[in-house]
């Protein structure tokens, strides 16, 4: 029985480990993808994502892409494979994929490109790509009187896109109030980064200028409605 039990703690021990070691953090990332040895090195967001900042001698195969299982199948599968988005959903579900169709060692970047950008480390970026909201402009929206509900979202973030709808209830149930200013992170990727929105969904709560709260992750609307009042 006890060797048993020991051999579990062993087994368990090791799936803890690899699923550690699957998932790195975005400097031992960059250090495992710098070289010349030989690596499959994937950005699996959109390509106008891609187009908008990448890290260097990655190529681009869109994860939504119907084509993903036809083109990653190209690859040599008993190479290390590096793979990455834009905070780490659709990569995780990518390196899955990928792992379940032979590729030997798929190695996913915690916190996706947010997070490298939050390091500031190098990316090659396509010349010209400006913000659609400056951050003047930002600081002057948040200024008003009255309490300002920022959302941080992108289009491919499923929650949110759960949350987007009770956002809108709450631009039209509280307007007297509260100003809800959706700001896309993939469309604004300068002024995410100087705000420190590493990860999405993000809801703050601004009132003169002033953050009075702020949320990661899904949250219910009853909760957010409550730090509004």
């Amino acid at each position: 029985m006890k060797r048993s039990f020991t051999l579990l703690c062993l087994l368990a021990s090791f799936f803890v480990s690899s699923a550690q070691q699957a998932a790195l953090p975005v400097q031992e990332f960059y250090k495992e993808v710098t070289g010349s040895t030989a690596k499959n090195l994937i950005d699996v967001r959109t390509p106008e994502e891609y187009a908008g900042g990448h890290v260097a001698g990655f190529i681009n195969i869109n994860w939504n892409d119907s084509a993903f299982a036809k083109k990653t199948d190209l690859l040599p599968k008993d190479q290390p494979t590096y793979v990455y988005c834009l905070s780490g959903g659709r990569s995780a579900k990518a390196a899955g994929f990928l792992r379940q169709h032979g590729f030997t060692r798929v190695y996913e970047m915690e916190g996706g490109m947010m997070k490298w950008r939050a390091a500031g480390l190098p990316e090659e970026k396509r010349e010209g790509k400006k913000d659609l909201l400056t951050r003047a402009d930002f600081d002057k929206a948040i200024g008003s009187g009255k309490k300002v509900l920022v959302d941080f979202y992108a289009d491919w973030c499923a929650p949110c896109k759960k949350m987007a709808p009770y956002l809108m209830e709450i631009a039209n149930e509280m307007a007297a109030t509260v100003t809800v200013l959706r700001i896309d992170a993939d469309k604004n990727e300068k002024l995410a980064k100087e705000l420190h929105i590493d990860a999405l969904p993000v809801l703050h709560i601004y009132q003169k200028g002033n953050l009075l709260w702020s949320h990661l992750g899904y949250i219910e609307k009853e909760k957010v409605v409550a730090n509004l009042k």
